[in-house]
């Protein structure tokens, strides 16, 4: 709410805009003095409608002409507007990463003032750093500087599409990022596939189903733990993924979210992933009375011990152990994925059609395992071209 107060013959307009790194409210001001030719009663009805008018631009981000705003001011402000837009788990991320590392090294600086120069520096700060800002040994990794400076980048993008700065001086073909190691897609080969399943078979039956379906519908962890009895239709084998639970550090309780697009899927199970469903569902309903008043679960399928849900990072824990304790190749829970999509696409399924499986908006990033398959198919041709060729020429 705007604060108006008369000064001889204008009127300054003050506006609350969140409040900065250290707890201090921000606010931002402007002066309007009335025509002179205005009665009292059309100041009175102007001054009201500037007031909300600046507002606006306040909550906008448009408030800056005077070009004074810090960017340790603009980002609280950055934040409030984002909430709409970025996931749950990425305004929290943003958040610390701006608490951490973007306020204390580049926060003092007004955002006119915020260069290419500024910003490559800050990016050669977080490769050479040992240590975080508050004492903390830190060692960041090419991947997580890129992620830092990509959340350096939303904000000044946003102050450059609200008008507030020219040009975005974090423009990806200005600043010199560290390089990437090239990534490999962990994949279960054959072998490994079937050592593992053998394994899975003397686990408990959730955890079984767990790995099965990530196997047969490519879920994200956040996906399954995210399932509910009410998206199963056992007459179709046809799953409904419609969304991905998250957990918030501090925050007590697991919520959900829409899926990664932001649309349900529909992804058919085969009649044995139904008949795991079936046997577990019964088994779950057998600890339900068994707990009684002290179930505090609902209808989710994969559950904690007292029926609430299972916590998102949960399969990777338990799948890590499970590995470990079979003496299995270390792979991580996303494997699963990635060996359902190569699976699927090296035994003749279209490739669109595995991309809506995983939910994948973009057919490009489903590409990257037909790159993979093609790379091992490669190293499979030049096996036998060094085996079975050199054996003819010695012929």
């Amino acid at each position: 709410m705007p604060t108006i107060q008369k000064r001889n013959n204008s009127y300054l307009i003050s506006v609350s805009c969140g409040y900065d790194n250290t707890g201090k409210q921000i606010r931002r001001t402007m002066t309007y003095k009335p025509e002179p030719n205005m009665t009292a009663k059309q100041i009175e009805k102007e001054v009201q409608r500037q007031a909300v008018l600046f507002e606006e631009k306040c909550r906008k981000g448009e408030a800056a002409a005077d070009n004074r705003l810090k960017l340790a001011d603009y980002i609280p402000m950055y934040l409030e507007n984002a909430k709409n837009t970025l996931s749950p788990v990425v305004y929290e991320q943003y958040n610390r990463i701006f608490n951490i590392y973007v306020i204390p090294m580049l926060g003092h600086l007004k955002l006119r003032d915020i260069k290419p120069l500024q910003v490559q520096k800050f990016v050669n700060a977080l490769e050479n750093m040992e240590e975080r800002t508050d004492g903390t040994p830190c060692r960041l990794s090419p991947s997580t500087v890129r992620r830092y400076y990509t959340a350096l980048q939303s904000v000044l993008h946003s102050a450059y599409k609200l008008g507030i700065i020219g040009i975005n001086p974090a423009d990806s073909d200005r600043i010199t990022l560290p390089k990437l190691a090239e990534q490999e897609t962990d994949i279960f080969g054959a072998a490994d596939l079937n050592n593992m399943l053998a394994c899975l078979d003397g686990e408990p039956l959730q955890f079984q189903l767990l790995i099965h379906l990530a196997l047969n519908t490519g879920c994200r962890r956040g996906e399954l733990t995210g399932l509910k009895w009410g998206d199963i239709d056992y007459n179709t084998g046809i799953v409904t993924v419609s969304r991905s639970n998250y957990k918030l550090a501090g925050d007590p309780e697991i919520k959900s979210k829409s899926t990664k697009t932001g649309k349900s899927r529909k992804i058919m199970i085969p009649p044995y992933c139904i008949d795991l469903l079936t046997r577990y569902k019964a088994q779950q309903a057998e600890l339900r009375l068994s707990l009684w008043d002290r179930w505090q679960g609902g209808s989710w399928i994969f559950i904690q011990a007292d029926g609430k849900p299972m916590y998102p990072t949960t399969p990777t824990l338990q799948f890590t152990k499970f590995l470990n304790r079979n003496n299995l190749p270390h792979m991580k829970f996303h494997a699963l994925r990635h060996t359902s999509a190569t699976l699927l696409l090296s035994n003749g399924t279209n490739i669109k059609n595995v991309a809506a499986r995983l939910g994948h908006s973009q057919l490009k990033t489903t590409n990257r395992y037909v790159h993979a398959i093609e790379e091992a198919e490669r190293e499979a041709a030049n096996t036998l071209e060094s085996v079975l060729n050199t054996n003819r020429k010695k012929a």
